[in-house]
C-alpha cells in the first residue's frame, strides 16, 4: 500500500506541490491503480499474442509488388530538354567567375 509520504516524495521529484487534502486523494487513487496492476500481472498470458492495435482495420496500403518501369526513352519524351540521354536543367551554381 502506498503512503502519503511516498506520494509526496514522488510529487516533489516532479516539482509538484499539493495540499494535504489533494495529497490524500491522489494517494488513494494511485494505490487503487497499483492494486489493479497487481491483479493484471497475475493473469495467465502464456501463448496470448500482444495487442498492438485494438481496431480491426484492413490495411489501406497496396501490396509492395515490383512493376515494370517505363523505358528511358518514354521518360525523356516528357522533358523539355535533354542531352545524351539525361535531363538538361539550367545551372543554378555560380562558377566562381567574376563578370
Amino acid at each position: 500500500m502506498l503512503d502519503k509520504d511516498l506520494v509526496a516524495h514522488v510529487a516533489g521529484l516532479a516539482k509538484l506541490q499539493f495540499d494535504d487534502a489533494t495529497l490524500e486523494k491522489f494517494t488513494g487513487q494511485l494505490d487503487k491503480i497499483i492494486q489493479m496492476e497487481d491483479q493484471l500481472s497475475q493473469v495467465e498470458t502464456t501463448g496470448v499474442k500482444p495487442t498492438t492495435h485494438i481496431a480491426r482495420q484492413k490495411s489501406t496500403f497496396r501490396a509492395d509488388v515490383p512493376q515494370k518501369d517505363n523505358s528511358r526513352q518514354e521518360l525523356l519524351a516528357n522533358v523539355p530538354e535533354q542531352d545524351q540521354g539525361l535531363i538538361k536543367v539550367p545551372a543554378i551554381l555560380d562558377q566562381g567567375e567574376d563578370d
